[in-house]
């Protein structure tokens, strides 16, 4: 799989009109003399299979390439910031299972009433609202006008120990990781608004409930199991929705993270840069995708039986 994504990432980005060694762009002064020279020196002068085949070479050691902006090295970078981001990714989607299962659960529960109306209503909200607009609103009503919350960065304190530089990293983070939580649990919400509606129906449920058994022991011992399966699989596929969504975030609130680091490396066409952040993310998506699986397997009856 992670073949299959460098070959299509590298035609993509070799695809794309111009380069970061178009003359004009660079540095308009530049004779083609130069620009070739710089070409050979970054093995831009040989064909693209002989520079996939490269590339994939290097990649085994973990060596992404050379900046062509900064010159640093591409893992380096990559190292840099690649903390910043999973902190938020995680902490979002975290936050994400426990308020959709909960609030889920809640709307399919109470079917039809108030609580369920104004649930329907929060999810299609969520759903609707775009990433970017929520964050420049949050910002003008939590970070401008009641000055509450800052609005870019990650610190205000420069000693990067003890407990209130944490916290202070935590305050940054605070509205970026609202909105990353508040757009994603629109659709959770309805999915599994709809799964514990079909457990409702069922048959195990019925008889359950014809025992006698009270609201927490259903929910405990029928509900919660039958759920988790295909909840956990959604939360996997929704992996590179998150990271895909951090590049827009990082943007506005000005974070040092790899969604910051793609954006920008993308407007300088910066090819080897942009290519790590792609393989870093697409195995880190495999490998949540991976423990979805295992997780998967532990809560599957029937996997251990097996």
């Amino acid at each position: 799989m992670l073949f299959l994504i460098s070959l299509i990432s590298f035609a993509a980005i070799n695809a794309a009109p111009n380069s970061f060694f178009s003359a004009g762009e660079l540095n308009p002064n530049m004779t083609p003399e130069v620009l070739a020279h710089l070409k050979a020196v970054y093995g831009l002068d040989k064909p693209l299979y002989m520079q996939y085949y490269d590339w994939m070479i290097n990649l085994v050691t973990l060596d992404f390439g050379v900046s062509f902006v900064s010159g640093q090295n591409v893992i380096d970078m990559v190292k840099d910031r690649i903390s910043i981001t999973l902190i938020m990714n995680i902490t979002s989607m975290f936050l994400v299972f426990l308020i959709s299962v909960y609030l889920g659960i809640k709307a399919a529960m109470n079917a039809g009433t108030l609580s369920d109306f104004l649930i329907k209503q929060l999810s299609l909200f969520s759903f609707s609202m775009p990433s970017f607009y929520l964050a420049l609103l949050l910002i003008l009503g939590f970070g401008v006008e009641l000055a509450w919350f800052p609005i870019a960065g990650l610190h205000s304190i420069e000693d990067k120990v003890g407990f209130a530089y944490y916290t202070d990293m935590a305050w940054h983070l605070f509205i970026p990781i609202s909105v990353m939580v508040f757009v994603s649990i629109g659709s959770m919400i309805v999915y599994i608004r709809s799964l514990v509606n079909e457990i409702l129906k069922s048959d195990y449920y019925f008889f359950a409930k014809a025992r006698g058994l009270n609201d927490k022991q259903l929910l405990r011992y029928y509900v919660l199991p039958n759920l988790m399966p295909p909840i956990i699989t959604l939360l996997g596929l929704s992996l590179p929705g998150l990271i895909g969504g951090s590049v827009i975030l990082e943007s506005i609130f000005g974070i040092e993270g790899m969604g910051q680091l793609f954006y920008m490396s993308a407007l300088s066409r910066d090819y080897p840069v942009i290519m790590g952040i792609l393989m870093v993310t697409a195995f880190l998506t495999l490998l949540g995708n991976m423990f979805a699986d295992v997780i998967l397997l532990k809560l599957n009856p029937y996997f251990k039986r097996g």
